[in-house]
């Protein structure tokens, strides 16, 4: 920020873990180099997989942070005319049906921050950059992503250090309101009632445990796979098959 001498971040927040810790490490970023907090542009863009659970999550966080310039912008009109205009059959629930929507809210975050002379924060994890879990051009791109070196494993964790520490109740509830969510892009519909997160992200692509103890020890260590098997069988020891 103070190279580049960009006037604003602005971050997309979903009311998950990713987003949260972003959100949490940009405000004390600005905090350190004396930039106000109000230099934050937040903005929410519920789609069609948004539920009332995570957007309520974001308001209640964006309120007590003092967050005060919270956008909302709701995508599903301009995902509608990208699908008419590509003729997708709205109902087909795939790829591109969620990419749409990725790559929606990612034109929008660039284009709010080309406006306003900032720079757009990136919220994706290490384990999703490493799987490949993220919609080219789509949230895997930012100007710069302050979570790219943080396993999604490790996040939960770090959120909820911070709820520990905090002094206002509220923002501790809220943070681990967001901590107890189940991991997911939301891009799919939601349950009848618009609160059931149906789409899983580990039901898809297996339990982040298991990628993260496969990634540390063979990014970190050069391990094997027949020698990171091995350990995994006996940390994982009763709890999944080899």
């Amino acid at each position: 920020l103070t190279h580049t001498g960009a006037k604003r971040c602005v971050i997309g927040i979903s009311g998950g873990l990713d987003s949260t810790l972003a959100l949490l490490v940009t405000a004390k970023a600005c905090d350190i180099i004396g930039m106000p907090r109000n230099c934050i542009t937040a903005v929410t863009m519920p789609g069609f997989g948004t539920t009332q659970m995570t957007l309520g999550a974001v308001k209640e966080l964006c309120e007590i942070l003092g967050f005060s310039n919270l956008r909302e912008i709701d995508i599903k009109d301009i995902s509608t005319k990208m699908f008419d205009m590509i003729n997708h059959n709205p109902q087909d629930y795939d790829v591109t049906y969620e990419n749409v929507q990725a790559r929606a809210r990612t034109y929008l975050l660039m284009s709010t921050a080309n406006k306003e002379n900032g720079i757009v924060v990136g919220t994706g994890d290490l384990s999703e950059i490493a799987l490949g879990w993220s919609t080219y051009n789509g949230d895997h791109m930012s100007m710069y992503n302050v979570n790219c070196g943080v396993p999604k494993s490790l996040i939960p964790y770090l959120i909820h250090y911070e709820a520990l520490k905090a002094d206002n109740e509220n923002i501790k509830e809220t943070l681990q309101k967001i901590v107890d969510f189940p991991i997911s892009p939301e891009l799919l519909p939601p349950g009848a009632d618009g609160k059931e997160i149906l789409q899983k992200t580990e039901e898809k692509i297996g339990p982040y445990e298991l990628h993260d103890f496969f990634l540390y020890y063979f990014a970190r260590f050069g391990f094997s796979p027949e020698k990171i098997l091995y350990m995994a069988n006996v940390a994982f020891d009763g709890k999944y098959t080899s």
